[in-house]
């Protein structure tokens, strides 16, 4: 009988994520049937407690908010990729007993893009300065040749922008949320904000847009991924995300180099 091997995704809340059918459908694909991934409602103060717990079968784990910065100081070491923007959204357990953790969001950025059709651009605007803008900034270090505009509502957060911006060799230029209709000049978008950050410019998108990577997939289209569609332009959403970054996972808790991205954007699709 086949060792059991064991993966889950932490956070809280957690109830809403979609990990445990992405990376099911990729084990049920490849026919891994001693693999399984679960759900655990964890917060900062519960995570060093259930990785202490944590047995010879478990491979990895996925993280979300609030954990993508709690557990660092709780690790045996961090990738460069992590480390470049100080949040780790993977953990793989490695045989020897080391805590790796790891940040699949930015190449998982990476790829949705190439799959695209989007592998380099001459400038890019990101809009909001959340925790996923300093993902989206790291994946523009590779992609993008020029500036980045970043529009942000407030001084502190254009200050933290800039520095993230320094830290990844990005040329950043913060702009205020009030002038945010010229980010659609730029041939690539990236949304990083809340649900409902950019109704409000849905009614001013100009003719001939480029590219929107809007990072939410709940509710989903958006009202600004819908108009952009209607003016023709390229849109992906938080799923392309979701998925392209769980099978960077797939590969690193695995160990197996076949591809279940099919798979897992199949799993993917509302139900």
């Amino acid at each position: 009988m086949a060792t059991p091997h064991r993966a889950a995704v932490l956070g809280s809340p957690i109830a809403h994520s979609l990990s445990p059918r992405l990376h099911t459908a990729a084990y049920r694909a490849l026919g891994l049937d001693d693999w399984s991934y679960d759900r655990f409602e964890i917060d900062e103060a519960a995570l060093p407690g259930f990785l202490g717990g944590l047995g010879p079968e478990w491979a990895g784990l996925s993280l979300t908010m609030p954990l993508k910065r709690a557990v660092i100081p709780l690790l045996d070491e961090i990738t460069d990729t992590a480390a470049s923007v100080e949040a780790v959204n993977t953990v793989v357990f490695r045989p020897d007993g080391r805590k790796v953790g790891d940040n699949t969001d930015i190449p998982g950025l990476i790829a949705a893009l190439e799959e695209r059709g989007v592998e380099k651009v001459e400038s890019a605007a990101i809009l909001g300065a959340g925790a996923t803008a300093s993902s989206a900034l790291a994946a523009l270090a590779r992609l993008c040749g020029g500036e980045v505009t970043v529009y942000v509502r407030s001084e502190r957060r254009a200050d933290e922008m800039r520095q993230w911006g320094s830290r990844l060799g990005v040329r950043v230029r913060p702009a205020d949320w009030a002038e945010a209709v010229r980010a659609f000049e730029a041939p690539l978008v990236i949304s990083t904000t809340p649900a409902g950050g950019t109704d409000q410019l849905a009614a001013s998108l100009p003719d001939g847009v480029g590219t929107l990577f809007d990072v939410l997939y709940d509710p989903w289209p958006t009202p600004l991924a819908a108009a952009w569609r209607d003016h023709g332009g390229q849109v992906l959403s938080g799923l392309d995300l979701l998925v392209h970054q769980a099978v960077f996972q797939f590969h690193q808790f695995t160990g197996d180099p076949r591809s279940p991205l099919d798979a897992m954007r199949e799993a993917a699709r509302p139900v």
